[in-house]
C-alpha cells in the first residue's frame, strides 16, 4: 500500500505533491504578534495625527498602555492582542499616509529621469552626466535589472 492515497486524477496529483511541497509560515510568537501589533498602531496614529506633537502626546499614550498589561496571564494576553487588532481596524484611517516615493504615493514615477540613451542618443556622455541608473523610487538602479523593475504593491517596495 503506497504511503500516501492514490490520485484519482492528474490534477488532484499535482495538488497533492504541491501540498506537500509547500511550507507553512512560521508561526509568530506572542512577543512577535504584540511588537507588530504596536508598529502597526503607531503607523495608524501617523495617518490621524499629521502635528508631530500631538502625535508624540498621544505615542506615549500608546505605550503606556501596552506597558500596562505587561506581564500578565497568558489567557489575558491573548484575549488583550485580540481585542487590540479588533481596535487597530475598527480606527483604519480612510486615507492613510503613504511615503510619496513609494507606490500609491503622491510622487511616485513623477517626472522619472529620461535614459542615458535618450538624452545623449551618439553615445557621448558629458564628464558630469551620471553613470548610473535611477529607479522610480529615485534610489540606484541595479545593472542586472536594467529595462525593468517590480513593484509590490502591497508591501510598497521595488524588487
Amino acid at each position: 500500500m503506497p504511503p500516501f492515497p492514490r490520485p484519482q486524477n492528474l490534477n488532484s496529483a499535482f495538488q497533492m505533491a504541491s501540498d506537500q511541497a509547500k511550507q507553512r509560515l512560521p508561526e509568530l510568537t506572542h512577543n512577535q504578534q504584540v511588537a507588530r501589533l504596536y508598529r502597526a498602531s503607531l503607523k495608524l496614529l501617523s495617518s490621524w495625527c499629521i502635528d508631530r506633537d500631538i502625535f508624540n502626546e498621544e505615542a506615549t499614550k500608546i505605550r503606556f498602555q501596552f506597558d500596562e498589561e505587561r506581564g500578565c496571564r497568558p489567557e489575558k494576553a491573548t484575549r488583550l492582542l485580540r481585542e487590540g487588532e479588533e481596535k487597530l481596524w475598527n480606527y483604519t484611517h480612510p486615507d492613510h499616509y503613504r511615503n510619496p516615493i513609494m507606490p500609491g504615493g503622491s510622487k511616485f514615477m513623477r517626472n522619472p529621469p529620461l535614459p542615458m540613451d535618450v538624452c545623449f542618443p551618439d553615445g557621448n556622455y558629458p564628464a558630469d552626466a551620471p553613470t548610473y541608473e535611477i529607479d522610480p523610487d529615485w534610489s540606484k538602479s541595479d545593472p542586472s535589472t536594467k529595462g525593468y523593475s517590480l513593484i509590490d504593491y502591497v508591501k510598497k517596495n521595488m524588487e
